[in-house]
């Protein structure tokens, strides 16, 4: 089909008359005399002869309610900042009687503890829909590292991955409420001593109790012996957990081995200073303060399947070859999961 020529309305209204197209005379091609074929002149629509340039595009400004949209959320974490404020000031908040502070908690421990846990240790959870969505339930890990950051990881990773948003109280060590500052944050966050008796009334109210029965043993073994379980000492916490009817969840923790790789122990000065080990790492005490900073390891946690005692007659918290079964199985169970996890482990960092 030959190119048409459309006049624009304008350039012959005063000749023709409003509305009327001329023709113009064009060659055989159907085109003028030196126009390009791919070139063709379109009239503007009829709605658009009149109307005016239309001036560069500007920044929208914003809708007014957008503005108090995008200022009520700031302003609601003020009020909410306000508030949390006003009522440490005036004592207006809860805690236990084992002294936790789940506002506090969640507000400020866990704000404070969780760029570490998502930043720096780069933590990947497996296995948290095998801990229960309600009711008491013991969970036993391993311990390692040197200094127990893997007990606050794990507290970290159940309630920001359980759909429950679930708390973990942490049962810990003597010396844990014996040093300043660490007493009261520990007592705060949820932990309390690592005695039967503390355990059983948590588990009876439905709480999520936590364990990591090496203890020192665990946290203060060798480089060497990485990710060799020691003893789960004599099977206390399978005895708690039968008198309370709870599951137990055994859980794995891959990378807080190599976050203080100990190389050595100065025991004579660990016993003047009253801790169970002094440790020496690649970089402390030599680089002093700065050979603190645990290395940038890649965590894996993983909760296995929970073992039943619920079926298990009274008497049996008391029957010491059912206890050793169970913690022998428990033991077994973690220690299967760390191999399985560390055949999977691309590197030590990534």
């Amino acid at each position: 089909m030959a190119d048409a020529k459309v006049i624009p309305f304008d350039d012959d209204r005063s000749r023709t008359g409003a509305g009327k197209v001329v023709p113009r005379r064009r060659g055989a091609s159907g085109r003028r005399k030196g126009e390009s074929a791919a070139v063709r002149e379109v009239a503007p629509l009829p709605e658009q002869q009149d109307r005016e340039p239309s001036p560069p595009t500007a920044a929208r400004e914003p809708d007014p309610r957008e503005r108090t949209q995008a200022g009520g959320g700031l302003d609601r974490r003020v009020a909410g900042g306000l508030a949390f404020l006003r009522r440490r000031l005036t004592g207006d908040y809860d805690v236990d009687e084992f002294g936790y502070d789940k506002e506090l908690t969640d507000q400020v421990l866990m704000s404070l503890v969780r760029p570490l846990y998502e930043k720096y240790f780069r933590v990947e959870v497996k296995g948290v829909e095998n801990i229960p969505a309600d009711g008491g339930a013991l969970i036993v890990a391993n311990h390692s590292g040197t200094l127990p950051l893997d007990g606050v990881m794990m507290q970290v990773a159940v309630h920001d991955n359980h759909p429950q948003n679930r708390h973990l109280r942490l049962l810990a060590a003597d010396l844990v409420f014996m040093l300043p500052v660490v007493n009261e944050l520990a007592r705060k966050a949820g932990h309390t001593l690592a005695c039967a008796e503390d355990a059983q009334r948590l588990l009876e109210r439905g709480e999520l109790v936590g364990v990591m029965p090496e203890g020192f043993k665990g946290i203060g073994k060798p480089f060497s012996e990485r990710y060799k379980l020691q003893r789960f000492g004599r099977g206390g916490f399978v005895s708690t957990a039968l008198k309370a009817g709870t599951p137990i969840v055994p859980c794995s923790i891959v990378g807080a081995e190599e976050i203080y790789p100990m190389i050595g122990n100065a025991k004579t000065l660990a016993r003047l200073l009253g801790f169970p080990y002094f440790p020496i790492t690649p970089t402390f005490p030599w680089l002093g303060p700065l050979g603190a900073v645990p290395l940038p390891t890649k965590w894996t946690i993983q909760f296995g399947e929970p073992i039943p005692t619920d079926g298990f007659p009274p008497e049996a918290a008391e029957d010491p070859m059912l206890m050793f079964n169970l913690t022998d199985q428990v033991r077994e169970q973690i220690q299967h999961t760390l191999y399985k996890l560390l055949v999977q482990r691309r590197s030590v960092f990534f």
